[in-house]
């Protein structure tokens, strides 16, 4: 029993540390989308969860598959994260220094911006899969649904600060936001090369 409450505290605690930069994307995607309804807050949530279970998941098959080729990706990571969220980020700040949404509600972020996010954010957990490594296929799919259900919950709330500060910041929510995307891939890419 002790090592069943072991493996779930390590697992949410994994699951908090894998989170912050989809948290840290979920507050910038609510400061751009103040009036963001409950339904579009649970898929934004919702798909920084599933990409939180599915890299980890697809680290483990690496390793017990083809770790040979995955030793050749992970330096890509830090960049690949750069060049996702300074896009998006760049496109937000684009929009909130031209005025685009100042008289009007902002733009939401579409679906193929949405799915950059989570594949930025949730890129370093493809990593995990190594840690992993020696779970059985059950131990390593329970882990990694734990970390989504964090995720989803830390992104929940991020959403809804963000949007809290959205409302009040108005028209510089957008270049807020965008400023706070590319942040986050400059300290991915920082961490991943140094």
């Amino acid at each position: 029993m002790e090592e069943k409450l072991l493996f779930c505290l390590n697992s949410i605690l994994f699951g908090v540390g894998l989170a912050m930069d989809a948290f840290s994307v979920s507050m910038a995607n609510g400061l751009h989308e103040p009036r963001m309804k409950t339904e579009r807050m649970c898929l934004i949530a919702g798909t920084f969860g599933v990409f939180q279970v599915l890299m980890p998941l697809l680290g483990w098959a690496c390793v017990h598959t083809i770790a040979e080729l995955f030793e050749g990706f992970h330096r890509l990571i830090p960049w690949i994260a750069l060049l996702l969220l300074g896009y998006i980020g760049g496109k937000m700040l684009l929009e909130g220094l031209r005025g685009e949404g100042d008289d009007a509600e902002p733009a939401a972020v579409g679906l193929g911006g949405l799915l950059l996010q989570g594949v930025a954010t949730s890129i370093d957990a493809l990593s995990v899969g190594f840690t992993i490594a020696d779970f059985s296929w059950t131990a390593a799919m329970t882990e990694a649904l734990i970390i989504g259900l964090v995720t989803f919950g830390l992104c929940m709330a991020g959403l809804r600060i963000g949007k809290h500060f959205g409302t009040k910041l108005a028209g510089r929510a957008s270049v807020l936001g965008g400023v706070i995307l590319i942040g986050i891939g400059l300290e991915i890419f920082l961490k991943g090369i140094l």
